[in-house]
């Protein structure tokens, strides 16, 4: 589940950043909110991966 995750995380970066590309060099406002939703979609999948993360990591047999 975390390879799935960390990929959606790797896919909202690359469609904030041709949204971010798109409002700022050629003024398109549709990408702005486009670029708002990636962000909050990189929001939600980041706690996600997080959680992920801890239960993983205290899953962990503990070191002596």
């Amino acid at each position: 589940m975390s390879e799935l995750t960390h990929q959606q995380i790797l896919d909202a970066v690359e469609s904030y950043t041709a949204e971010h590309a798109k409002f700022e060099e050629k003024g398109v406002k549709a990408s702005a909110a486009r670029a708002r939703a990636a962000l909050g979609d990189l929001a939600k999948l980041a706690k996600l991966r997080r959680a992920e993360i801890q239960e993983t990591k205290n899953a962990m047999p503990a070191k002596k």
